[in-house]
């Protein structure tokens, strides 16, 4: 079973996803600074670089938004063996566009945009220019998957793409329409609020943080959403009842004297998820180092003596270790290049049940993740795509002296 519980104060929400008790998503944002990804923008092009291929949109930002000649070009126009044509010949200084958001800002960098256009839906994901209905990799039963483009083909319109969702699977043909009824006339209003506004100008929202999970991992006839605010049970209750009209498990307002995260148990999980140190069961241990592009990741057996010889107790903690790693990239949002020390095997059976492990709990992770497998010195290299900020915004403040590093130029006294 699924428990969503909800932390709300006077500036910020955060949320926590629990599934059998354990934290498995967490993420918070800012009332007043709403994520970016997803959102749409009427924006002016600035600048066009032919060098590197992209261009500079004006979006309202701080920063100007990042546009790649891929992100200009028709999906299925890129994906052909020919030559790209110059950006310079797309856009043209001055220009004014529809554009979304799909990575947020990061450090000295802007907002990276696309034109290749994405609404998600409870059922579906429709994208009003991609000319093809795709089916979710999660969902298995081949029939299931014909039924489900068999109803994406019949409902879309020419020019239409539409991306069937996991949560899909044995749903009523009916719903699946009401769905992309929902979602055309979002567009409809995105395409009309562009006629009318003057660049740079947002266009359109994404959810907030609630009412994303509520859409995209949530089950309203099964799971539990427990908040602790009157008036987030009331925002949440309607959308819930827009979004599952057949019904859905009442929400919960918490009324208790402690936090709703002490209560939950979340609080001390997230401090031990966050720590640069985590304790695994029976004592091994995971060292995590992250930069702004890579993530390192290190499996110690520290005190684990769980085995009968050098070789299990290896395996065994690079087994518990595969595991908590799964749980922990998808906790902490970690993306770009992983890359993890796991402890030395000697049997390749051995490599191949840690790597079967990781896949099988990442598969649960609603971000892409891509396994790329052994290194030659035997590290496990994977990449995971990255779109939103951390969700270590909950991590402490890094101490300005050390960098987080613990050591401090003791020769400079």
């Amino acid at each position: 079973m699924k428990q969503m519980i909800v932390h709300c104060t006077q500036h910020i929400t955060r949320m926590a996803l629990l599934e059998n008790g354990r934290l498995v998503e967490y993420a918070a944002e800012r009332d007043q600074q709403q994520g970016l990804v997803g959102s749409y923008y009427k924006g002016r092009v600035m600048n066009v670089l032919p060098g590197m291929q992209a261009a500079f949109v004006d979006i309202g930002q701080k920063k100007n938004a990042f546009l790649y000649v891929d992100d200009v070009l028709h999906p299925h126009l890129e994906k052909q063996p020919q030559v790209k044509p110059s950006i310079d010949t797309l856009l043209q200084p001055g220009q004014e566009i529809i554009v979304q958001v799909r990575k947020e800002p990061r450090g000295g960098k802007g907002a990276r945009v696309t034109t290749h256009y994405t609404l998600p839906g409870r059922w579906m994901v429709y994208m009003p220019f991609a000319e093809y209905v795709g089916v979710s990799k999660k969902i298995s039963r081949e029939s299931e998957r014909n039924r489900l483009k068999s109803i994406g083909e019949r409902l879309r319109r020419r020019e239409e793409g539409l991306i069937m969702r996991t949560v899909s699977e044995d749903e009523q043909a009916d719903a699946v329409e009401g769905d992309l009824s929902f979602l055309r006339a979002q567009w409809e209003m995105i395409v009309r609020r562009a006629e009318e506004a003057a660049a740079p100008a947002l266009l359109h929202s994404d959810l907030s943080i609630v009412q994303r999970f509520i859409r995209d991992a949530f089950n309203p006839q099964r799971d539990e959403l427990m908040i602790d605010s009157p008036k987030a049970v009331r925002e949440a209750e309607a959308f819930l009842a827009d979004m599952a009209p057949d019904g859905y498990k009442p929400v919960g307002l918490y009324r208790g004297q402690e936090s709703i995260f002490t209560a939950y148990g979340v609080q001390e999980q997230l401090l031990k998820s966050f720590s640069r140190k985590i304790i695994l069961e029976g004592g091994g241990t995971l060292i995590w180092d992250e930069t702004e592009a890579l993530t390192v990741i290190d499996v110690n057996t520290a005190q684990y003596t769980g085995g009968s010889t050098l070789e299990e107790t290896v395996t065994q903690t690079n087994l518990l270790a595969a595991e908590e790693i799964g749980r922990l990239i998808r906790l902490r949002d970690t993306g770009g290049i992983i890359i993890v020390d796991f402890i030395d095997m000697e049997l390749d059976e051995h490599r191949r049940q840690v790597l079967e492990r990781l896949e099988r709990v990442i598969c649960n992770d609603r971000t892409k993740t891509h396994i790329l497998g052994w290194t030659h010195l035997g590290l496990l290299e994977m990449t995971r795509k990255k779109a939103r900020h951390d969700a270590a915004s909950f991590a402490p403040v890094i101490c300005q002296c050390c960098g987080g590093t613990g050591k401090v130029g003791a020769w400079l006294e």
